[in-house]
């Protein structure tokens, strides 16, 4: 017997949930900001602790030595009142009178005599230390902090020390790079490369700052792309000449001498010989393709970035539809 009931039809597949994009454009707002920030931050932060690593191993000793000169050649500090001083109270610790100067005991000891100006000047300025800075503990720091106020204060003693600095600098430069210095130079490397341990830091150490602050030997004429170490893998290169005379005969054609630096200290690489037909010339400077090699291919020229490369197709393909249009 048929049943009368309509057959039920089967239920549609519910439509997949539409996913939006704001995380995603949330992320890439972040981290382009992260792009525009953080270079001049880690510059400001680079250049902050190589003023303090400066400051603190070589200006702030270089200042007590100076200092403590000063303390030793003008301190004038009694243990007892002199002959022919005149005693200011019935007690000791109220101090005397010297030469026309009062003279009262440092506040905190009690056992040495020193002018009465020198603790009022160091008092007055208490707040020239910060706001963490204790009382002197004894005559002798009173003295010191005098000279740090009156004689050798920081707005003077910096200027002073940049020009001093940059002067000593300047002329070991100029002693270690030629003749004698230059050997002297060489030795004393040698020297420390020999010792373990401190030879890897210092060999590291050396290769970085050589590379930063030294004049390139080399000049670089510009940057290739060759199929270096085999076919198929592309690695940036600086030309530095037209090699040799001989393979060019054995080659047929031009070649061209081409360091490859390898990252991230590009300052060390080998040196092959390709045909110039093999190289393809970038669009890049020599401090961009250094900039590249050093991040290990993180930081891109904006004209070699893909997403510039992407959006100068799509604008030229827009040109040319609207251009058939027309």
């Amino acid at each position: 017997m048929a049943s009368d009931q309509p057959i039920a039809e089967p239920a549609s597949d519910p439509k997949p949930p539409t996913v939006t994009s704001r995380p995603h454009g949330f992320r890439r707002a972040i981290l382009r900001g992260l792009g525009v920030v953080l270079p001049p931050l880690l510059t400001i932060v680079v250049l902050i602790w190589a003023w303090k690593t400066i400051e603190s191993y070589v200006l702030k000793p270089t200042e007590w030595i100076i200092r403590s000169g000063v303390v030793w050649y003008i301190q004038d500090t009694h243990t007892q009142p002199p002959e022919g001083a005149v005693k200011t109270g019935e007690r000791l610790l109220d101090g005397f009178t010297f030469e026309g100067e009062r003279y009262i005991p440092d506040p905190v000891t009690k056992r040495r005599f020193l002018p009465e100006y020198v603790v009022k000047i160091v008092d007055d300025n208490a707040d020239y230390f910060g706001p963490n800075s204790t009382q002197p503990a004894s005559a002798n720091a009173y003295w010191h902090r005098y000279v740090q106020v009156v004689w050798m204060p920081r707005a003077l003693v910096v200027p002073v020390f940049l020009i001093v600095f940059l002067t000593v600098l300047f002329f070991l430069g100029r002693l270690f790079t030629f003749g004698l210095g230059r050997w002297f130079v060489r030795q004393f490397d040698a020297a420390i490369l020999r010792i373990p341990l401190v030879n890897k830091v210092y060999g590291g150490v050396k290769q970085v700052t050589d590379f930063a602050f030294n004049e390139r030997e080399i000049e670089f004429n510009r940057v290739v792309a060759i199929q270096y170490p085999c076919a198929g893998i592309w690695s940036l290169g600086f030309v530095t000449g037209n090699s040799m005379k001989e393979i060019a005969k054995i080659t047929g054609e031009p070649m061209l001498s081409v360091l490859m630096p390898t990252s991230p200290m590009p300052m060390t690489g080998f040196t092959v010989t390709v045909k110039r037909s093999e190289a393809v010339d970038m669009d890049l400077t020599i401090d961009e393709a250094i900039q590249f090699v050093v991040s290990c291919g993180v930081v891109v020229p904006v004209q070699q970035r893909v997403e510039a490369i992407v959006d100068s197709q799509a604008s030229n393909s827009n040109a040319t539809i609207d251009s058939k249009n027309n």
